[in-house]
């Protein structure tokens, strides 16, 4: 199998070290948003996840119910997407699953398997169980993985694009590695990158994309296989926590665009500051 797809390694870049609030200042004009009007209260409920990733493992004491998974397999005409209980195939995915259920309790989670044991997996893979995903209009999917063969990107970014006007919200991790890797570099996708402050709810926005938001991702405790739990650090683990809050914002706020989301992510990040009146 080609190993197009990565999600491992050291964190070089996109990750944000010692840096805070205050060390990262951004005057916005406008309306002040606060995280209490855009997901106080909120628990995801009604809105439907899905982790494309290694799987997830079932009955997970820190993951709980998920309501559906799927597997992408090698068919006679290109990869299939078919339905599976074959759990997680290394862990990853039950991770990223562990942290959205923290985020947004109420959720309904679904998983597409598109990683192997080893934590790889091929680029046409990929672009099979996204596809698919989008077709089955999910409300928010975490993608924490990408690929870094560019012969994917044209159709990765149409699939991103389909996404982003059907109100499908792609949660996309930037690599851990600098290198360049799709689809987190697209605009039409919310690209994550991981901090290592120690206030487990805080995220930042990136006045300085591509990558867009830093949230928890540094030795945070993620569910793990055989009902356990590990401590492990990269982007991986920072993306759920932004769509996990995606799926709280859309819970409460249901006819929102992909495009308002992520403004409403914006404006309540904790570095940026609306200035009255919108002006600065």
């Amino acid at each position: 199998m080609e190993s197009a797809l990565t999600e491992r390694g050291p964190t070089l870049t996109w990750r944000l070290i010692g840096r805070g609030p205050d060390d990262l200042p951004v005057t916005a004009d406008g309306e002040p948003v606060t995280a209490q009007w855009a997901w106080g209260g909120a628990t995801g409920r009604g809105v439907r996840v899905c982790v494309v990733d290694s799987g997830v493992e079932r009955d997970h004491p820190v993951v709980g119910q998920v309501q559906g998974s799927w597997v992408v397999v090698t068919g006679d005409d290109g990869p299939v997407v078919e339905p599976t209980e074959t759990g997680d195939a290394c862990g990853h995915g039950t991770a990223c699953a562990g942290i959205i259920r923290r985020t947004a309790p109420e959720c309904e989670l679904y998983s597409v398997r598109v990683l192997s044991e080893r934590g790889s997996g091929s680029g046409a893979m990929l672009l099979a169980g996204l596809r698919w995903a989008i077709q089955q209009g999910f409300d928010v999917i975490n993608l924490s993985l990408s690929t870094t063969k560019l012969r994917f990107t044209e159709e990765l970014r149409a699939l991103a694009d389909e996404a982003f006007f059907q109100r499908t919200v792609i949660v996309a991790s930037a690599h851990n590695t600098p290198v360049e890797s799709f689809p987190w570099r697209f605009a039409s996708v919310i690209s994550v990158g991981s901090h290592r402050e120690a206030d487990p709810e805080l995220y930042l926005y990136n006045p300085s994309p591509p990558v867009e938001f830093f949230a928890p991702g540094q030795d945070v405790s993620v569910a793990w296989l055989g009902g356990g739990t590990i401590r492990s650090t990269g982007n991986s683990f920072a993306t759920p926590y932004i769509a996990g809050l995606c799926a709280r914002i859309l819970s409460k706020h249901s006819r929102m665009t992909t495009f308002q989301l992520k403004n409403v992510l914006y404006l309540s990040a904790a570095n940026v500051r609306v200035a009255p009146g919108g002006t600065p």
